[in-house]
């Protein structure tokens, strides 16, 4: 395998996490536009493609093997999570 192969193969291993992370905070920011208004598109994003990235690397290691319905589960809840802790943790909504 060559340098440019081994380099899409792991472009095409984030993908899902990125691309989850990426919509889940545009999503994020349009519905809950208000109550977000304070918190950096950045932010949330940093946050959640983290948090989406560990997901889908935990996955690989415990089930053996990327694409997995479970392991893109846990990136929607790890991305979930992520966001409404970065997003609403640690501030008071009224």
């Amino acid at each position: 395998m060559g340098f440019l192969d081994a380099l899409w193969h792991l472009l095409n291993l984030f993908a899902p996490a990125l691309g989850l992370a990426a919509t889940a905070t545009t999503l994020s920011k349009l519905l809950w536009w208000r109550r977000l208004r304070g918190v950096a598109w950045a932010r949330l994003l940093g946050w959640s493609a983290a948090a989406a990235t560990a997901a889908l690397l935990g996955g690989l290691v415990l089930l053996g093997a990327d694409g997995r319905v479970a392991t893109y589960a846990a990136m929607v809840l790890a991305t979930a999570l992520a966001l409404a802790w970065a997003g609403f943790g640690g501030r008071a909504h009224g």
